[in-house]
């Protein structure tokens, strides 16, 4: 299936969303949340997935459920259940009638359910941003995949840690879900079958050794063509070939590429913004600025401050 380092170097979670969620039989959510990636952990018990023209599925503890993009699908203890929860789009919680249950159902630190002590329990974690989850990660994984049985250490880590309200917690909660989505796609992509939609991101070598230039080297000025003759094809090629496997234009990734780096520059160091345009390939801390904030609805300095208060 070939190296899965890139594909896996993808995620970088900043203000993920997490929740513990404890219900109690009967209940039913049904879900039509619209973040790039969600990902549902099984921890006690267990929830029926419903998917539209799918069959039913019965997930267990250690099952770990990866939901992208706005993909509709109900959670239930059991196939009878009628949803009367609705969990919409910015983690709305609604009742059927329009209700909102976000602080009726609310159980604590980042815990909300039915009953604290519900037999059947969950961790839910959303990446918020496409930026934040790595446009090969995106393009690689279905709509929906399935884990049987995860093994990821972190993951009893992840959830102990989503339980406590110390300082800096969202920083440890981020870094701590990048590593358990590593874990939890990797043994998917192992057990996934070849030919998967968007594993071929990590067979086809024009792509791939176009990926690895822009990896190894954002701040040079790449162009179509420059890339297209380094990885062995004409122009045309590469870019239908990048557009139907990861999903945008080489360029397009570039720029995505560079704007991650930024960010995590801007987060992890106490480097000047003239110094971090130069390192990822803008012209000046300006034109880093603009688009910075069209990313992320932040200036480059007011990132910073947030990350590090």
């Amino acid at each position: 299936m070939g190296d899965t380092g890139d594909l896996l170097d993808g995620p970088r979670a900043r203000g993920a969303f997490l929740l513990r969620v404890l219900m109690e039989p009967p209940w039913a959510l049904q879900i039509t949340e619209d973040a790039p990636l969600t990902m549902v952990a099984v921890l006690t018990g267990g929830a029926w997935l419903r998917q539209p023209g799918q069959e039913p599925q019965r997930l267990t503890a250690g099952d770990v459920l990866l939901v992208r993009g706005a993909t509709p699908y109900v959670l239930s203890d059991d196939l009878t259940t009628p949803p009367d929860i609705v969990i919409g789009p910015g983690q709305s919680c609604t009742a059927r009638d329009g209700r909102d249950l976000s602080d009726e159902l609310a159980s604590g630190v980042r815990a909300w359910g039915n009953d604290v002590a519900g037999r059947d329990t969950m961790l839910v974690a959303s990446y918020p941003e496409q930026a934040q989850l790595g446009t090969m990660l995106g393009a690689a994984l279905p709509e929906v995949a399935l884990v049987r049985g995860s093994n990821s250490p972190l993951l009893p880590v992840l959830v102990a840690e989503a339980a406590r309200d110390a300082l800096g917690q969202e920083a440890v909660l981020d870094r701590i879900l990048d590593v358990v989505l590593i874990a939890v796609v990797r043994e998917w992509a192992a057990e996934a079958p070849t030919g998967v939609a968007g594993l071929q991101v990590l067979s086809d070598p024009a792509v791939a050794e176009a990926v690895r230039l822009i990896r190894a080297h954002p701040a040079h000025p790449w162009t179509v063509d420059e890339l297209a003759a380094r990885a062995g094809v004409s122009r045309s090629v590469l870019a239908r070939k990048f557009q139907d496997i990861v999903g945008i234009p080489p360029i397009g990734y570039l720029a995505q590429w560079r704007l991650s780096l930024a960010a995590d520059l801007l987060r992890d160091t106490d480097r000047t913004l003239a110094s971090v345009s130069r390192e990822v390939g803008y012209a000046s801390p300006f034109s880093l600025s603009t688009a910075f904030k069209k990313a992320y609805g932040v200036s480059p300095q007011a990132y910073r401050t947030r990350k590090t208060a």
